[in-house]
């Protein structure tokens, strides 16, 4: 029998009390509880005690992109940011369009053990977009694949996408859509604007992403599917997903920290780090992003952390590739974004980095709440620190944090799973 007991914490910032975890399931929720024979103690400090976060959209780069980043080195990030599930993307090499892939990078995570990876399976055999991938045999492979998407690209023929999503209903799992017209968008480099004209680059229309949105919400609507839009970037696309959702689509959306925070006024000096798909849009843009998200049209935060390896970052913008890490950063980005101006309280930060993904995802042990009978599985929280990012210090193999040298708020103290501490104070646990 292994034993934890949580001393100190506050659970969603509430009253102060100990958490005793046995055997992966929390037995007792009481203040001043003694430590039986034999258990590990972790002292809380007072710090916010959360159900454990969910990232429905990162990339792992393993196999074949192992110079970015591994499924070890994206593990510890994720741990060390809090989360204790991830759902890893399927643009690899080869491509995770297989129960052979999509197994290995199931099985790699399992044995390291720092968060449970689960593997998106690819829509269409190599991304190519032009035929359906064996969706039911990842499903029923050993890693039980859930959620499918041709992420980095768009599904864009509307009869594949229909029939992968008449599937997605057959199999109770669900689509994400990379929502980009790539006939819009050939050559585009910044969000179509002021600031893309002023720097002399081609233009990434918003209407790119929003005519995609409203196609897949009436193509779910006739699948009686569940369709996730990944990364939203417009205020229109939230139009869209507000009167979908009126209409009863089975719709779900998520936002990144870095359209919560960022704009396309960071372009001004070409620093490729800000380059990213979707581009950073205006602050009019993320002013919605926040508003729809306290709303609840918006249902989660996923980072699309994408780490790249110097080779590809450090280079002129047009030729380097999109993408920024996002794992140990994004609770606290969420803080200064939602939490500081009262857009979130803690309930509402648990509901967009833990139940809600995890409602998505169809995780059953994770973004359970913090009570007796529920799984042990933690992030803890200290809102009242800040820390400056250096992104030398991440874990990640790749530096391409956009945040380098900003103080932002909160830090994860320790992240749990089920039972067994992954990361403590700033370190990875093994």
């Amino acid at each position: 029998m292994s034993q934890l007991l949580i001393t100190n914490a506050r659970p969603y910032g509430e009253d102060t009390v100990d958490v005793l975890v046995t055997d992966g399931v929390v037995e007792t929720v009481a203040a001043g509880q003694s430590a039986p024979e034999g258990a590990e103690v972790l002292d809380a400090r007072g710090a916010v005690l959360l159900p454990g976060f969910v990232d429905l959209h990162v990339h792992l780069r393993e196999p074949g992109g192992e110079e970015s980043e591994t499924i070890e080195t994206g593990s510890q990030a994720a741990a060390l940011g809090g989360f204790t599930a991830v759902f890893a993307m399927p643009n690899t090499d080869p491509v995770a369009d297989s129960d052979v892939v999509v197994e290995h990078v199931w099985r790699r995570g399992a044995e390291l053990g720092l968060v449970d990876v689960h593997p998106v399976g690819a829509v269409t055999v190599g991304l190519g977009g032009e035929r359906l991938a064996e969706l039911g045999t990842m499903a029923d492979s050993r890693a039980g694949v859930r959620m499918f998407s041709d992420d980095g690209r768009c599904v864009n023929d509307p009869l594949i996408m229909r029939r992968a999503l008449e599937y997605a209903s057959a199999l109770d799992v669900v689509i994400a859509q990379h929502a980009e017209d790539h006939r819009l968008t050939g050559g585009a480099q910044a969000h179509e604007g002021a600031v893309a004209a002023r720097l002399g680059l081609a233009g990434w229309p918003a209407t790119a992403e929003e005519t995609v949105v409203a196609r897949d919400c009436a193509l779910a609507r006739e699948a009686r599917a569940r369709l996730h839009v990944c990364h939203i970037s417009t205020a229109r696309t939230i139009d869209v997903l507000r009167a979908a959702k009126a209409q009863g689509v089975q719709v779900s959306a998520e936002v990144t920290p870095h359209h919560l925070l960022l704009t396309d006024s960071r372009l001004s000096g070409y620093d490729p780090v800000n380059k990213v798909n979707p581009p950073l849009r205006t602050a009019e843009d993320t002013r919605a992003m926040r508003e729809a998200l306290a709303e609840g049209v918006i249902d989660v935060v996923a980072t699309d952390h994408a780490p790249h390896a110097a080779q590809y970052k450090d280079t002129e913008w047009q030729a380097a590739k999109p993408g920024m890490l996002g794992l140990q950063t994004a609770l606290s980005v969420l803080i200064e974004t939602m939490v500081e101006p009262g857009l979130l309280d803690w309930h509402g930060v648990a509901r967009v980095l833990s139940e809600r993904p995890a409602e998505i995802g169809r995780l059953p042990d994770q973004g359970r709440p913090v009570a007796e009978g529920e799984p042990g599985t933690f992030a803890l929280v200290d809102p009242d620190a800040v820390w400056t990012v250096r992104g030398a210090n991440l874990a990640s193999k790749a530096a391409n944090t956009p945040y380098e040298g900003m103080r932002l708020p909160g830090s994860v103290v320790a992240t749990v799973l089920r039972g067994r501490i992954t990361a403590q104070d700033g370190k990875v646990v093994r």
